[in-house]
C-alpha cells in the first residue's frame, strides 16, 4: 500500500498501492491500483466502479522521466503527487508537498457535508505524511 483515502460519508477506505512488476518496478502504464477495502464486508476487496474510476478516486498517471510518476486523482487536478524511490526505505513511495514540505503520503481523508454525489460539499481535505529527514509527521488542511 502506498497510501489510503477516507471520508465522512463512508465506512469504506480506498486504498492506493503499487502496481509493480515481480522486481518491484511500476507498470509505466499503470503505475497505482485503486480499490476500494470494504470494511461493512469483512474486509474485502472491491475494485472502483466505471464512475469513481473515472469520476472520483480514479488515479491519472504520467511518466515525468527517471522512474519517477506523476500522479493525480481525476477529481481533482490541482495537487499533484509523485511515485518514485525513496533510497532510505528502498522501495517507491508517493510524495506530495504537505505544508509546503516534500513528504511521504500516507493518508488523505476527506470531510464531506452534504451535497450530492456529483457535488459533495467538501468541507476540507486532510493530507497526513511523514517528512522523509526528519521521521515527524506533517499535516495540512485545506479547502479544494
Amino acid at each position: 500500500m502506498l497510501f489510503y483515502l477516507q471520508r465522512t460519508a463512508n465506512t469504506n477506505t480506498i486504498i492506493c498501492e503499487i502496481n509493480a512488476d515481480s522486481r518491484g518496478i511500476p507498470n509505466p502504464e499503470k503505475p497505482v491500483n485503486v480499490y476500494w477495502l470494504l470494511f461493512t464486508a469483512g474486509g474485502a476487496r472491491k475494485e472502483l466502479n466505471y464512475i469513481q474510476r473515472n469520476f472520483a478516486y480514479g488515479i491519472d498517471s504520467k511518466s515525468v522521466g527517471n522512474d519517477v510518476y506523476e500522479l493525480n486523482f481525476v477529481s481533482y487536478k490541482k495537487r499533484k503527487f509523485y511515485l518514485k524511490w525513496h533510497v532510505p526505505l528502498k522501495k517507491y513511495q508517493v510524495f506530495a508537498t504537505i505544508n509546503n514540505k516534500e513528504a511521504i503520503l500516507q493518508r488523505i481523508f476527506v470531510k464531506v457535508s452534504g451535497g450530492s454525489f456529483w457535488v459533495p460539499n467538501i468541507v476540507y481535505v486532510e493530507f497526513r505524511g511523514i517528512d522523509p529527514l526528519t521521521g515527524k509527521e506533517v499535516l495540512e488542511r485545506f479547502k479544494p
